[in-house]
């Protein structure tokens, strides 16, 4: 019989079960998770875009452009020229050339006008030869001079060996002295004969006359041949004057006011002019300057007024009428502001408009006047708003207050 097998140590292991192959798990849910989360903070971020709506705005202006205009004094001077000149020569002589027209405009240094020159260059070349002569006598009394001073020199140390007698040596220091003394005295008659020549230089450009400024000519006075004289002088032959020179851009106004109005005028004022050859032109202008003097006789105190803007229509001597300005504040409060009429809107039975602020939108309650007409599309707002402030004239129907806006187009 035979004997069972031995068991071996392969029999003696124990039997487990097999574990499953552990697969690795897949990426693709965290990589699905990342996009959808970027994904929504593109679509947040593009709400948010979405919630800027762009309006349409218009400033509020005031309704009377400023403070209104209150006239507080009226009065009537006339047109004048603060540089005009009744241009003459310095010298008394007779007209040869007159170069000048009313109307015409001239520069400064301009010759208007020239005098008679003959009796004057005559002088001139007289003083002209004097100073010539003075000039060669000088020269001669130079060389006896020069003489003089050698002789001394020769004569000095022959009289100190006595070979020379005292009375040369004395005679010689006396030529010296009287030829030091003669050139001293012709080099100052030839200062005064050159002095000469540039009088009479002066004389002969005297002669000459010409624009002390630049402006208008509104008279000529003068002719070729008549007397004319820096001075009045007897009888109706000379006159004083070629011509009146007016500077157009000097022109303002001279009012006397009442002294007892004085009060109501201040420098700097606002000023309405009005030319009696022009009376529907209001001319802007402002008080200059009150002079500090009143007029004893008249009662009155002159004030001058300056023209904002010049215009050839203003003329010198024109009479004008004047109105002082003064400034109503409470009126310009009162006009309030003038927005388009399309930015006013209705909400809660009131009427509304958005008002821009930080680029947000804010809801304000208004009072305006609802009978006005319209002037090209503007109503006049009294309350709610305040001169500067941007209204929505167009935008979204959906606006709520806060919402983020930015101007420009209107969008379809």
């Amino acid at each position: 019989m035979s004997q069972p097998p031995k068991p071996t140590l392969a029999a003696l292991k124990i039997e487990r079960p097999e574990r499953p192959v552990r697969r690795a798990r897949p990426r693709w849910p965290w990589i699905v998770v990342l996009v959808l989360l970027v994904a929504g903070g593109f679509g947040v971020a593009g709400w948010k875009r979405a919630k800027v709506s762009v309006v349409v705005t218009a400033p509020a202006v005031p309704a009377s452009g400023g403070a209104a205009r209150n006239t507080v004094l009226n009065a009537s001077g006339y047109v004048t020229a603060r540089r005009q000149a009744t241009v003459s020569s310095k010298a008394t002589g007779k007209v040869v050339e007159v170069m000048l027209e009313e109307g015409m405009r001239v520069e400064a240094g301009q010759v208007l006008a020239r005098l008679d020159t003959s009796n004057v260059e005559a002088s001139l070349r007289l003083a002209q030869a004097q100073a010539v002569s003075a000039r060669r006598a000088m020269g001669e009394t130079q060389a006896q001079f020069d003489r003089a001073e050698l002789e001394l020199k020769r004569i000095r140390p022959l009289a100190a060996q006595q070979i020379a007698s005292p009375s040369d040596l004395d005679r010689a220091e006396a030529d010296v002295k009287s030829f030091r003394a003669r050139l001293a005295l012709q080099e100052q008659e030839q200062s005064v004969a050159e002095h000469q020549v540039s009088v009479w230089k002066l004389e002969l450009e005297d002669r000459t006359i010409r624009a002390p400024f630049a402006g208008i000519v509104v008279s000529k006075n003068a002719q070729p041949g008549e007397m004319i004289s820096p001075i009045s002088a007897g009888g109706g032959f000379i006159r004083t004057g070629i011509g009146t020179l007016v500077d157009m851009t000097s022109l303002e106004i001279e009012v006397d006011v009442n002294e007892g109005y004085i009060n109501r005028v201040s420098p700097g004022q606002k000023v309405t002019a009005k030319l009696d050859a022009y009376a529907d032109w209001e001319i802007p202008a402002k008080v200059i300057a009150i002079i500090p003097t009143a007029d004893r006789q008249k009662a009155t105190v002159k004030v001058r007024i300056g023209f904002e803007h010049l215009d050839p229509r203003i003329l010198p001597d024109m009479g004008v009428k004047v109105a002082f300005e003064g400034e109503d504040r409470s009126a310009a409060t009162a006009a309030g502001v003038l927005i388009p009429r399309e930015a006013i809107r209705q909400a809660d039975g009131r009427d509304v408009v958005w008002v821009v602020l930080d680029y947000k939108v804010e809801r304000r309650a208004i009072q305006w006047d609802k009978h006005q007409t319209a002037s090209q599309g503007a109503v006049t707002v009294h309350a709610g708003l305040k001169a500067g402030e941007q209204v929505v004239v167009r935008g979204p129907a959906t606006l709520s207050e806060g919402d983020q806006v930015r101007t420009g187009k209107e969008t379809k």
